[in-house]
């Protein structure tokens, strides 16, 4: 059975956007890129929401281009991130959206709605596991349904004082089980969570 990790940084208020949706915070960690990379290399299926894929759409596909910096620190794009860009830009790439008028990210199928049956059935189906990068709402509406298997939580040393929370909307809690927890040089501390039976 294909599992369905989620990977964010959110702060240590617990924002994972500022408000207008930036995310300019994010305190750079070779490690927390090495991680993502990690999480990639299992995974052939990323779905997004649509404004996570247009941010993404606008960096991804040019990551690997002469000269491309990396959008968090400014120095050269680390091996890692260019690990994350090949996998990002090979893999299928899943967007829901009511509103998204077409998808040009190689790979890209756009789903119209978010059919919690339709996501179990992709479940079953043979292949490698299934992420989440950012996507507070769809987040937020596949831990309603108990789909998510593993929640990968980075905490990044910052208060941001306002901003949009990673989940919002629970009409129940949702307990968790710890898996492991390790803090980074930056001061982050990488989560990882599965959902307690």
């Amino acid at each position: 059975m294909r599992r369905i990790m989620m990977f964010n940084r959110v702060s240590a208020d617990g924002y994972f956007t500022k408000p207008d949706g930036n995310l300019d915070w994010f305190v750079p960690e070779p490690e927390i890129d090495e991680q993502g990379g990690e999480s990639a290399s299992q995974v052939d299926t990323y779905l997004f929401g649509r404004k996570t894929y247009e941010v993404m759409s606008q960096f991804w596909p040019h990551a690997l281009d002469p000269g491309t910096k990396d959008p968090h620190g400014g120095g050269e794009i680390s091996p890692q991130m260019r690990a994350m860009a090949v996998s990002l830009n090979e893999s299928t790439k899943l967007v829901f959206s009511r509103t998204l008028k077409e998808a040009t990210w190689k790979n890209t199928r756009i789903i119209r709605e978010l059919d919690p049956r339709e996501i179990e059935s992709m479940k079953q189906q043979s292949g490698r596991g299934m992420i989440i990068l950012g996507s507070g709402e769809i987040v937020t509406q596949l831990t309603k349904h108990g789909l998510i298997d593993d929640y990968q939580i980075v905490v990044v040393p910052i208060f941001l004082g306002d901003g949009k929370p990673l989940l919002r909307g629970l009409s129940k809690n949702a307990k968790l089980k710890l898996v492991e927890a390790k803090p980074h040089q930056n001061g982050s501390v990488s989560l990882s969570y599965s959902p307690a039976k």
